[in-house]
Formats: structure tokens, sequence, C-alpha cells
């Protein structure tokens, strides 16, 4: 840990901008703030990493509060074999500041010590962000615990992350005599935070004009549940009656709601695409007396994400130039494939880039439904074509792994298919900066936002999507981008997999081969349109303009 001391009470290390003066307390279970502090797993991670980088560059008055999980998510390594397994790696960071303050929490019918520790904001060029522990001295092994690894699958542990993150956060605000205008829930992670609040400030307006929320899920059954009484053992709600804690949060009956209760003890939120933001409203229109749901859409950090030569190119308007420097960092990430998987990639071929989480919903094979045509394509010694996959499955999902998995085995059958592991920030900027073409082929309306595209296309790759998320805004066929037709009807899964491999066919890779002066137009006008309304210092302005 790092030697710099540490003072309460706790004061912004920024001179905030006039513009953003309002003090924000921004709640996330993730953060991927640098490759080096392992302590998110994807997307929402990826996202917040993003928002705290503009709010240093942009100088808000805003502090993240998370957590420090000893384990991480879990480092994705290989069996015997090649084929993924997670593995479980103690972290350790020499740049974090141990703050001293400890806490107790009432929880799981115990007292747990609660440990903070800070990351100063000119370590990763990031907001202020305070991270919580049970790692500490005085808790015993089962408390110790709960701060090991990220989405514990456990779900009693899974309800303890949740009041670490929100109860502990709260009371850490406390300790630190740190009073916020706003809490900012990234997520309905740390709702326990809002019944803290009810009992410090007696009255539901009191809580309500302090806390805003950002909701990610797409559809109703993605909202996090639990039994009522369940979460009351484990002092979920701060030793507030059930009756109470019914009447503020519009639960019924005994199932609550995680996202139900944030949005009713709320006074704004929002969905993070504008399609998203329809989909919410939309999904909680039988609860009238929640809060708005506005849209601020997802984004990525430009000055972070984006190949410096790229951006100067960009700026220039030097296609030929874009497309020499393309192959340069093509070339660097086939350096990765090579030694991940003893194949050689070639820079003057057109490459296919598919790299997220493992999720059913996200179709990572799609390609490989139809094993005639993408073996055919795989094949074609006039216009070939080199596939990587890469992401991460959550540990317990085994259709996840398992999907990863086929694709790795199957990809001993093909000298130009790749299957990655370690898909985490340095990989996954490797990958952009190296791919032409981005895949992403969601089912239409699963995908809240999604942001891998934008950090591809600010690197000149081209997206290559299903008309989902952040998409919906940016798109425009043929222009800057390639868009599948929405599917209609029973067989949507065999639409897209028959409209994926028409696009293939018959419009990207001739374009490629046949139309580089259109590529490279077409990687311009992607390059352009993603610069400024998916930098995330456009996402962090709104927040304070529309939701704080």
């Amino acid at each position: 840990m790092s030697q710099q001391t540490f003072s309460i009470p706790f004061k912004h290390p920024f001179k905030a901008d006039k513009k953003f003066q309002k003090s924000v307390a921004y709640f996330s279970m993730e953060f991927a703030v640098d490759q080096a502090l392992k302590i998110y797993s994807g997307g929402l991670g990826f996202l917040a990493g993003s928002h705290m980088r503009s709010v240093y560059a942009l100088k808000q008055n805003l502090i993240g509060i998370g957590m420090l999980w000893k384990y991480g998510y879990y480092d994705q390594g290989r069996k015997k074999d090649g084929s993924m397994q997670p593995e479980f790696h103690e972290k350790m960071y020499s740049f974090l500041v141990d703050t001293k303050i400890r806490f107790q929490i009432p929880m799981l019918g115990k007292q747990v010590w609660v440990a903070a520790y800070y990351l100063p904001p000119d370590v990763f060029q990031s907001a202020p962000l305070f991270l919580l522990t049970t790692d500490t001295d005085g808790n015993d092994e089962s408390a110790r615990a709960i701060s090991y690894n990220l989405y514990d699958s456990d779900v009693t542990y899974k309800a303890a992350q949740c009041m670490i993150l929100g109860i502990g956060g709260a009371r850490l605000l406390e300790e630190l005599g740190y009073e916020p205008q706003v809490y900012h829930f990234n997520e309905a992670h740390a709702v326990s935070a809002i019944f803290h609040l009810f009992k410090k400030y007696k009255k539901v307006p009191e809580v309500k004009k302090r806390v805003v929320f950002t909701t990610h899920t797409p559809e109703e059954a993605g909202n996090e549940k639990h039994d009522i009484h369940f979460l009351e053992s484990l002092g979920f709600f701060s030793g507030l009656p059930l009756e109470t804690v019914r009447k503020i949060s519009g639960i019924k009956d005994d199932t609550f709601n995680h996202s139900l209760a944030a949005l009713s003890l709320s006074r704004k939120a929002n969905g993070v695409s504008k399609l998203h933001g329809e989909v919410s409203r939309n999904m909680w229109k039988a609860h009238p007396q929640i809060a708005e749901i506005d849209h601020i859409t997802n984004a990525q950090n430009n000055t972070y994400w984006v190949d410096k030569q790229l951006e100067q190119f960009r700026l220039d308007k030097e296609l030929e130039k874009i497309a020499v420097r393309k192959k340069e960092l093509k070339a660097v990430l086939f350096k990765t494939v090579a030694d991940q998987c003893g194949k050689i990639f070639d820079p003057d071929v057109l490459t296919i880039v598919w790299a997220r989480r493992f999720a059913a919903y996200k179709r990572a094979d799609m390609l490989v439904w139809n094993m005639e045509r993408f073996a055919r394509m795989m094949a074609d010694a006039d216009r070939p074509v080199q596939m990587i996959w890469a992401g991460k499955p959550y540990p317990k999902d085994e259709g996840a792994v398992n999907t990863f998995n086929h694709l790795f085995y199957l990809s001993h059958l093909f000298p130009n298919m790749a299957v990655l592991t370690g898909y985490e920030l340095a990989l996954s900027k490797l990958l952009k900066d190296g791919s032409d073409v981005w895949l992403n082929n969601p089912v239409v309306t699963r995908e809240a936002s999604g942001t891998s595209g934008m950090t591809a296309a600010m690197n000149a790759s081209l997206n290559l999507s299903t008309f989902d998320g952040w998409i919906c805004e940016f798109a425009k066929d043929g222009e800057n981008s390639f868009i599948l037709p929405v599917a209609k009807g029973e067989d949507i899964n065999k639409q897209d997999c028959d409209n994926l491999m028409e696009k293939l066919e018959n419009t990207v890779i001739p374009t490629y081969y046949s139309d580089q002066k259109k590529w490279q137009q077409m990687v311009l006008n992607s390059m352009n349109d993603v610069n400024v309304d998916f930098n995330s210092d456009r996402m962090a302005r709104e927040y304070y303009e529309k939701l704080y």
C-alpha cells in the first residue's frame, strides 16, 4: 500500500469547474480505471472507468465509491488442453492509500468490519476513488470472504456485497465527514444505502432529493430480486420494519425488487441509450410512483482508448495514412495471437473480431451456426478472412464457458481462427486497434447499450452489428457501419445468422477487397461520427445537466 497519508475530513482534491460544482458520490460495483486495478468484469466497469476519467478531465466535483475485490473477477487461465478455466489469485496494489478508516456494519447476524482504501486521482487520471473491503483484521473468514470475488455466486454473499457497497458506502461518507448533494447509484447494487439514508433523514422527500439512479437492465427478468425476509435477516434494511420498507419502496409482496426500490426512492433515473430509455419507461409503466426515466447514452473515454496517430490522421482526413497505421496496429495484435495460439496472422487480410462478455443473448458463436457457410468463408483464398474471439464468461455460467471452449476446440480446424483468453482492458485495447470489423450480434432489445463498438470505431474499425443499443443512435448502414436488418417472426436466430453471413459474403468482404476507397471513407465517417457523441466527456457533462 502507498505510504501517502490521508486526512479527515476529506476535501475533494480538484478545484471544481464552475459548471460542475455540485458534489456527487457515484456508487458502482465495478470500475475499469486501468489494467493494473482488476476490480471489474465487463461493460458496467468499462463504462464506470471511462466516466471517472472524464470526471478528472472536466474537473467535476464527483467521487467514486466501489469495492476492493481480493481476487478481482477472475483470471482467465487455460487447462492442459488449452480450453479456459477460471483462476483466482490474490491482487496487491501498492498505489492504493490506506485511509485507516475502519467501521462496523451489523450484517449476517454479526458486526462486520469494513476498511476503506483510496485511489488518488493522479495515479490513473481518474476521479478520486474509495474502495471498501471486509478482508481486514477483526473479521472471521466468512466475513472476510464477502469482498473476495466480484459477483459471488452464493446468493447470501452477493447480497452482503451489495450491503457493503450501499450501507458501507453511505457510512464511509459519514466517516469522511463528506456530505454529497447527490448519491448516484450506477445500477441497483447499492440500493441498501437508501434505507440507511431514510433512517437518517426520516422522510422520503429528504431521501429522494439526494438520490439518482442509472438502470442498465433491458428486461424485467434481469432486475435483481430477493425474498424480503431473507434480506431483512441479513440486515439489508438497516433495522427498518418491513412495513416501512414496503411502504417507501413500492414493494407490494414478499419479493424485493432492487431496481423498483431504487426507482421509487430516486428523484430522477436514466436508461443508458435512447432505445433503452424507451424500453425502461415501458417496462415500469405499471408503477406510476417511480422517478421519471430519461436517457443518457453510454460512452467511452476517447483520451484513454484512441490511438494518437490514428486520431491525428482522422483530423487531417488522411485516409491512406489511417489504412497504413491500421496495418501496423494489426501486426501488434497478431503478436498476441501468435503467442497464445501459435498462429501467424497477416496484416493485409480482413480481420473480424468478436470480443466482449460471453453471455447467451450476445450469441458469440452465431458465425459458426451454419458450419458449411463459415468453413467456406474461412477457406476462401482469393478473399481471405481472419477471425478472433475473446471474452470472459461469468465463471459459473456453464453454457457460456462451454460456448467459449467449443469455439476454442473449433479453432484447431482453422489456421485463420484464434480464440484468446484474458479479455481485460489491455487486450481489449489491442483488439480494438487491430480489428478491421467489430462484430456485435446480440438479440435485438436485449443490449441496453453496449460500448465495445464505440472504442473500436474510435480506432478505425467498422461495426458489423444487429440494430440494438447505442448502435441505433450511431449507425448509417453502408456509410459508417454494416447493419443487419431487424429479424421478425418465429426463428430470429436463423434469420440473424443468415443475414449476417449474407452481409459478410455480399457486402463486407467484397468492399474490403474490391473497393478500398469506399472502405477507407466509411472508416473516416465512422471515426468522425463516434468522436463527439460517444466520448464519455459528453456523457459526464450530460449527467450533470440532466441527472444531477
